[in-house]
């Protein structure tokens, strides 16, 4: 098994996008919830949402200008497989033009 990074990108941040009805966030969460029980054992980490990024440089930091909104970590056979747990992922039913990259961890060189 290979571990995949998950990264999500959203147009907005999570909390301008978070449902203020509480029904409709359990909602989502239960979107959220049923993804996690299709990745099953595989789910490495859930994630977090992300906020208030820095870019930090060699000549200092500013704010962070990406759309990387959080992440997931998982555990897939293969990239492919990793890709098929993306299908159907509630982030891509997010409004705005949400999108996914998966990265496949790679051994640290010399270890």
């Amino acid at each position: 098994m290979s571990k995949f990074l998950f990264i999500y990108h959203a147009p907005t941040t999570p909390a301008e996008n978070t449902p203020t009805d509480p029904a409709e966030m359990e909602a989502v969460m239960g979107q959220w919830m049923d993804w996690a029980g299709r990745v099953g054992e595989g789910l490495v980490d859930l994630g977090t949402p992300l906020a208030d990024g820095v870019r930090v440089t060699p000549e200092g930091s500013s704010p962070a200008t990406s759309d990387v909104v959080g992440y997931s970590i998982i555990e897939a056979a293969d990239q492919q497989a990793a890709l098929a747990l993306a299908e159907g992922h509630p982030h891509l039913n997010m409004p705005g033009g949400c999108t996914i990259e998966i990265h496949a961890a790679q051994p640290v060189p010399g270890m």
